[in-house]
């Protein structure tokens, strides 16, 4: 595993660009989410609601409304044969602290409880150079909610650029696998690994990946995401 990133492109990925709706079910297609040959699978079994939580990696900043993350992954696990019905919390600019205070609006703004909640937030916290300490506060709030609730959690990492300083990096990279750990939620160690290094998969400004990026990082994640679903009669 990678572990240093160059300091300009880890915290142009940590920023955010434009808002996307909040509660809104995505509609992608299935097409380009799986491998050039693959057949997709007839879907099948009760459908499993998952909502993506999080700033504009998530919420798609300039690409077409089915190109975001949430939409490719709807569209990857339709694919596979998988009922699921994704949807996109994904709010630009938001840092953990926003996060946390509109946790209960979106889920009280939920038709059903989700099966599956996907967090990812932090980004804008290292943007703005915030204290590793109220990221991990923030956390410990949202995850807290999360288990009273009883919603399974999966927890989308992100990691310290170098250039922050060895005591920053230590505090701030620990907090994903030490939340993971406290409060039994699965865990994307990075979950932007496999293109950081890879420039032809963001847009211009460095930050946000392009749609070739996005269907990347589905493709990349996509097996964990799976694994983290209820099986059939949980949930």
């Amino acid at each position: 595993m990678k572990v240093l990133i160059s300091s300009a492109l880890a915290v142009s990925l940590a920023a955010c660009g434009a808002e996307a709706p909040v509660e809104e079910a995505v509609a992608g297609t299935a097409e380009g989410a799986f491998e050039a040959g693959e057949q997709a699978i007839p879907v099948m079994g009760e459908e499993v609601r998952i909502l993506a939580f999080g700033d504009s990696l998530f919420a798609g900043y300039n690409l077409p409304d089915a190109d975001g993350y949430p939409e490719k992954l709807e569209a990857a696990l339709r694919a596979r044969g998988t009922n699921a019905r994704v949807f996109d919390a994904g709010v630009s600019g938001d840092t953990s602290a926003a996060g946390r205070d509109r946790l209960d609006f979106v889920l009280a703004g939920q038709s059903e409880k989700p099966d599956l909640f996907i967090l990812e937030l932090g980004g804008n916290d290292l943007l703005r150079g915030l204290s590793p300490e109220e990221t991990r506060a923030n956390f410990e709030t949202m995850l807290t909610t999360l288990t009273e609730a009883e919603i399974p959690v999966l927890i989308m990492g992100m990691r310290s650029p170098p250039n922050y300083g060895p005591e920053y990096t230590a505090a701030f990279d620990a907090i994903y696998a030490d939340m993971a750990e406290k409060y039994d939620t699965e865990l994307i160690g990075f979950w932007l690994e496999d293109i950081y290094e890879q420039p032809q998969l963001f847009q211009s400004d460095r930050i946000h990946p392009t749609a070739e990026g996005i269907e990347a990082l589905v493709t990349s994640t996509i097996d964990e995401i799976a694994a983290a679903l209820p099986s059939e009669g949980e949930g």
